[in-house]
């Protein structure tokens, strides 16, 4: 059966002597593996086109009874490498696509996880990018389409309505409980043995801006870089411990060697 699709390359491997196996992120059948073969050599129209980060337009000779499918044809949508190769770039596209590539099980399709997916790497390969902004907020929505979203309305532990809680107990911190997750008051938290990290107000209502912003672009959340920084680690905690997943680092020796090739 031929088939058309976008994916999101998430993984590109060597397979004899020209040929690659790539995991991908699709929007018709979620993540696949794939073989394009002869990808390696410089004639061959599809070279370059299978990079880790890239978003194609792809042609798929598809059999439900092979776990890795061929690749026929391909058209690049979108690279990492276009408008300029970037440090900041890569180190976010990289924890991105690790976080995806090992959070999420094979053939399972997820449209809104595709178009999140897709519509950050958009965002992140454009121009006058806040990179750590950017991440914060696609680790929000991510965390939230897999089933994991952080209450941060009601208290977690008690469902009692948290604005005007605080408001009434004049509170100047809540506390942000690990499992289950969101947003806890002070006394309830104090009943939990669950892990959690006490936060400032100002923290507070920047996450939950994070939640209620489309899609940043620019510069256009107004924030103290160390504040996005504080809630950029405390949503990676929270994605280790639900997902099982190490946090990822930016690990620039290897980026930088990216780049440099």
């Amino acid at each position: 059966m031929i088939i058309k699709t976008r994916a999101v390359i998430l993984r590109e491997i060597k397979y004899r002597d020209q040929s690659k196996i790539c995991s991908l992120y699709s929007r018709e059948f979620g993540k696949i593996s794939v073989i394009i073969k002869g990808a390696r050599n410089p004639k061959n129209k599809l070279s370059g086109l299978f990079s880790a980060g890239n978003v194609v337009d792809l042609v798929l000779y598809k059999k439900n009874s092979r776990d890795i499918q061929l690749v026929t044809d391909g058209n690049l949508i979108s690279s990492p490498m276009v408008p300029a190769p970037d440090l900041d770039r890569f180190a976010v596209l990289y924890r991105i696509i690790d976080l995806v590539r090992h959070a999420t099980e094979g053939h399972e399709k997820n449209l809104s996880l595709f178009k999140l997916l897709s519509g950050t790497l958009e965002e992140l390969y454009s121009n006058d990018v806040h990179f750590q902004q950017l991440y914060t907020w696609f680790l929000l929505r991510f965390v939230s389409l897999l089933g994991f979203q952080p209450s941060l309305r009601f208290c977690v532990l008690s469902g009692r309505e948290l604005m005007p809680a605080v408001e009434s107990m004049k509170l100047k911190e809540l506390y942000f409980v690990m499992n289950p997750g969101g947003l806890a008051l002070p006394g309830a938290s104090g009943e939990s043995s669950a892990k959690k990290q006490l936060i400032p107000m100002r923290l507070v209502i920047l996450l939950n801006t994070f939640a209620s912003t489309r899609l940043p672009s620019g510069n256009s959340i107004k924030a103290d870089p160390a504040d996005v920084e504080t809630l950029l680690n405390l949503l990676q905690d929270y994605c280790s411990l639900h997902f099982g997943h190490a946090r990822p680092g930016k690990n620039l020796s290897i980026i930088s060697q990216i780049l440099l090739k």
